[in-house]
């Protein structure tokens, strides 16, 4: 998994499937770290087999390896296990039940489900 720190620029990557240092470096929200500190990210996420990057004499294109949706999904797999037991059921108690949801917002998560549903049965 990423540090939020890591996450940040992992997020840039994905917008953008591949990024310069300086792409990377301008698209970092204020203050922005130094260059040091994502030089420092982007080889923990090279290390971690996230991104690659390509390289032209000194310069470094960086390229996302993981894909967005893998990742979150992998992401709310561990966070499901930490907190709900790795349990589907409970997750959706808890999300459904303590998490405030408009009507609109609970007809739109049901019309999903059973949209779900008729394609796993058929």
């Amino acid at each position: 998994m990423l540090s939020k720190a890591e996450e940040k620029i992992m997020k840039i990557l994905w917008r953008k499937n591949e990024a310069y240092m300086k792409d990377i470096m301008d698209a970092l929200p204020e203050p922005k770290p130094a260059k040091s500190t994502v030089s420092t990210l982007l080889k923990r996420m090279t290390d971690k087999d996230m991104i690659r990057y390509e390289k032209t004499g000194s310069i470094r294109k960086y390229i996302p390896l993981v894909a967005k949706k893998n990742y979150f999904s992998k992401k709310f797999q561990d966070f499901k296990t930490r907190f709900f037991n790795d349990s589907s059921t409970q997750f959706a108690s808890f999300f459904t039940k303590d998490t405030n949801l408009s009507i609109s917002e609970l007809e739109e998560i049901q019309k999903l489900v059973n949209e779900e549903i008729k394609k796993k049965k058929s």
